[in-house]
């Protein structure tokens, strides 16, 4: 997956320049965010849990290719996670990080705005997060949540709307001249399958945490939801930064398709060192080890 001398001279920005946009990685012809009719096609089949771990493993091995050419060419890398509550968006970030160091690929999920950061120009809170030279940077959840929730659930005024939905894109393509790459993912996930993962959650002690009162809240919204997302990409799915939609009713398939497209939209080469070879280890030189009695060890419960 490595890309070989093509990419020689080609950067991220160049390609976005000769209007290069790649293709969705197996993404239906019909996104489920609305409720299904008569006549939809079967959601694809759950893959086999062999194939897919296998898969998997191959991807994030790309990954850490990918993270080594981003430091050594000091990338800028955004990624951006969105979607409806329970797509999967968190299972994703978490297996394109679990093999990632956190120096240079890091997590950003803000919480609730604090008093003081209402008050503030409304990008000021996200913009600290941003990537330096050789880091790339996953907003789970970003600055759309004014165009979401925020819209739907009334916690900002038709102004303040209004003026994201005219900023934003000039936001976003002032980040994108500095040298940032933005890849923006929209989390696709039906009504049913939805309302499948809410009930798992609810029955599941580990994952009850997950369902928040606004979750509960934006069921009730479903169709409120689809229109400020209709309204969303009408206006921001840019050329500068364009929309990628990730077909989320089956996870595993989701996490594949998501991760395999991350790593074409960014030209990269094998950095994959030589084998390593130990050195020997120093002599002990007369050196006592204290007595494990005087060290408080975790009990061997297990």
């Amino acid at each position: 997956m490595a890309k070989d001398a093509k990419a020689e001279g080609a950067t991220p920005d160049t390609a976005k320049a000769e209007g290069a946009k790649p293709r969705l990685v197996e993404v239906k012809d019909k996104a489920p965010d609305s409720p299904k009719t008569p006549g939809d096609k079967p959601k694809s089949k759950k893959l086999k849990t062999k194939d897919y771990e296998k898969t998997l493993a191959e991807l994030q091995i790309e990954l850490v290719k990918l993270q080594e050419w981003i430091k050594q060419e000091g990338l800028k890398v955004v990624a951006i996670f969105e979607g409806r509550d329970a797509a999967g968006k968190g299972g994703v970030i978490k297996r394109i990080t679990e093999s990632l160091s956190p120096r240079i690929c890091r997590i950003v999920a803000l919480g609730t705005p604090t008093e003081r950061e209402k008050t503030q120009w409304y990008f000021q809170r996200y913009v600290p997060h941003l990537p330096a030279a050789g880091e790339m940077v996953l907003f789970d959840r970003s600055w759309y949540n004014r165009a979401g929730v925020e819209r739907v659930m009334g916690f900002c005024t038709d102004e303040e709307y209004s003026e994201f939905l005219r900023t934003c894109p000039e936001f976003e393509r002032m980040l994108t001249r500095s040298g940032i790459i933005i890849i923006k993912y929209w989390f696709s996930v039906s009504d049913e399958e939805q309302e499948r993962r809410f009930h798992s959650r609810i029955a599941d002690p580990t994952k009850r945490w997950k369902l928040s009162p606004m979750d509960l809240e934006s069921r009730k919204r479903w169709v409120e939801y689809s229109k400020a997302k209709d309204v969303m990409f009408a206006h921001t799915d840019i050329k500068q930064a364009p929309w990628y939609v990730v077909n989320a009713d089956v996870k595993k398939r989701a996490r594949l398709n998501c991760i395999k497209h991350l790593l074409s939209m960014i030209p990269y080469k094998d950095l994959t060192p030589a084998p390593i070879e130990l050195p020997p280890r120093q002599d002990a030189a007369g050196y006592v080890r204290p007595p494990m009695s005087d060290q408080t060890f975790v009990p061997d419960d297990y």
